[in-house]
């Protein structure tokens, strides 16, 4: 048996009581981030582009947008969804590979459990058992796909949302594995888009691809059995090296989902221990903008590789730039959605002291590290280092933080008492018996 069919025995045959309950609670955390910045993004006004095309074409009215209170067919709706979830950069990544896994699974995941009339719990499992699938996925062409120039989140989604839309829909172990063939020929999304809209369409249509590979499926559509191993399948083809034991190797023994982390700011995850280490200093040392005369900082290579941006001309590019992010992160104490607006990136103020940073490779340095050292204008030289950052799966964000940051989120489309119960109901997602209801709870 290949690689590809042993993933889709796999995503159908897991009885949801073999996954371990540490494993489904880190699912339910996936989904209550996932909803939080999902509800946050409904807000902003490139959401109107999307829904003006999805109005003009038509379609059935059989799954839910998060936030406007309208329903769409179910393609559309985990585009749309799957969009929201990345918009801010604030959602969920899996560190051994930064991947964005809920954003483009858990929409997929919705969007079939509304028309099918799904459980709590079903979708529960479908979304840890497609995060799984999806960051194995990607591990077995990491590093080598990524630069290569794809956006990994784009390409290996589509497996993960295959994988929860063919586990919702009762597919076959047949169907299933054609399901991953038809999403994998999907397998889209280049990096040069950063900073743009683009990139959180990455996310929405590798969640469409996925439904509609798994409607495709579940009618008789065929495709490879080997989509992920073959001579010409998604690894020989778009890397190159690969290691196809990441996919196979220990499935149902070793979890990758606990090493997804919840993002504690709303930017490229690279720059997370930079936004750390400028916090620290405002609030340990008592640092002020004013007083710097220079900023040097060791880092991980894919800050520069992702991140070096001095001078953002949008709100969008400024998640990309860690000049920026460790800008905000001393003079506003945060790095929030508020901060990544056009407004905040051309400011002068903020602008002057990303002049200031200068940020050198260090290849010791891992992924969720960092060591910043500030020269104050008298002289004096404070340095903070970085073991793990915020949100890493070594320094996880709590549940009360957790809950902290999807309250802030779902009060700008929702009230206090909606926030409540929606946040309530996620928390016990597995008793709930049909998640249209959840849904329901999501319009403002």
């Amino acid at each position: 048996m290949g690689v590809t069919e042993t993933l889709a025995r796999f995503i159908l045959n897991t009885p949801t009581e073999a996954i371990p309950a540490p494993i489904l609670h880190e699912g339910k955390r996936c989904i209550i981030n996932y909803m939080a910045v999902a509800l946050y993004a409904s807000a902003d006004p490139s959401m109107g582009i999307l829904t003006g095309v999805f109005e003009e074409e038509g379609g059935s009215a059989s799954a839910t947008l998060i936030g406007a209170g309208t329903r769409t067919n179910l393609q559309n709706a985990a585009l749309a969804n799957g969009y929201l979830a990345h918009l801010e950069d604030y959602d969920d990544t899996h560190f051994p590979t930064v991947i964005h896994p809920s954003a483009p699974t858990i929409p997929a995941a919705f969007a079939i459990a509304e028309r099918e009339g799904a459980t709590g719990l079903d979708v529960l499992a479908a979304t840890v058992l497609g995060v799984e699938a999806c960051c194995r996925v990607g591990l077995s062409v990491y590093p080598n796909h990524y630069d290569a120039g794809w956006h990994i989140t784009g390409t290996c989604g589509v497996f993960g949302a295959a994988a929860a839309a063919g586990r919702l829909l009762g597919l076959d172990e047949q169907q299933m594995t054609y399901a991953l063939g038809i999403a994998g020929t999907q397998a889209a999304g280049v990096r040069e888009v950063f900073g743009s809209m683009t990139k959180a369409f990455h996310a929405g249509r590798s969640a469409q691809s996925g439904v509609l590979a798994g409607l495709l499926a579940q009618r008789g559509f065929t495709s490879t059995r080997e989509i992920l191993e073959g001579r010409r399948g998604f690894a020989a083809v778009l890397s190159t090296a690969s290691d196809m034991g990441q996919i196979s190797d220990g499935l149902g023994e070793r979890w990758e989902v606990p090493n997804n982390g919840l993002k504690p700011y709303s930017c490229g995850v690279v720059s997370h221990p930079l936004v750390d280490a400028m916090i620290a200093m405002r609030e340990d040392d008592g640092v002020l903008a004013d007083d710097v005369a220079s900023v040097s900082a060791r880092v991980h290579p894919l800050v520069l590789e992702l991140m070096d941006r001095p001078n953002p001309r949008v709100g969008l590019e400024g998640k990309f730039s860690h000049q920026h992010s460790m800008a905000v992160g001393l003079i506003d104490g945060g790095a929030y959605p508020a901060q990544y607006t056009d407004e905040r990136v051309l400011d002068p103020a903020v602008s002057a002291f990303r002049d200031k940073i200068r940020a050198t490779v260090d290849a010791s340095v891992a992924e969720d590290a960092c060591e910043v050292t500030v020269t104050l204008h008298d002289g004096r030289e404070v340095t903070k280092s970085i073991a793990h950052a915020t949100g890493a799966p070594e320094n996880p964000l709590s549940d009360a933080r957790l809950e902290s940051k999807f309250r802030t989120l779902a009060h700008r489309v929702l009230s206090e008492s909606q926030t409540d119960e929606l946040l309530s109901t996620l928390w016990s997602l597995d008793t709930v018996d049909d998640v249209s209801a959840v849904m329901a709870l999501t319009q403002g």
